[in-house]
């Protein structure tokens, strides 16, 4: 995929060092983006790479795809929905996340 911008770069993972959450993360504005409407987020963002791991890399319409929620009032809101989405998807390469997830 040709991606906006380079997936290891400022605007990316950064060479490498952040990783899926951390990255969607820097996308947004605790205090000034929310409540935030995930249709506009990933109008916006849909094409930026996220690093999934060390070889893996997908555009963030990918993970979104997965969240059910359509608005999230604060930041930890989406950072539940969004890991939950990903662990339940395999887009989540920490070891022991299934710990971590939600019994449903």
């Amino acid at each position: 995929m040709d991606w906006p911008h380079d997936p290891d770069g400022e605007q990316g993972s950064e060479g490498r060092r952040q990783y899926g959450h951390a990255v969607i993360a820097k996308k947004v504005d605790e205090d000034d983006d929310f409540p935030l409407e995930r249709a506009a987020f990933v109008e916006e963002y849909g094409d930026d790479p996220i690093r999934i791991d060390h070889e893996t890399v997908v555009p963030l319409r990918e993970i979104f795809d997965h969240v059910d929620q359509s608005s999230f009032e604060t930041i930890v809101d989406m950072h539940q929905a969004v890991g939950t989405a990903m662990r339940d998807n395999d887009l989540w390469f920490y070891e022991g996340a299934d710990a971590f997830s939600r019994t449903r």
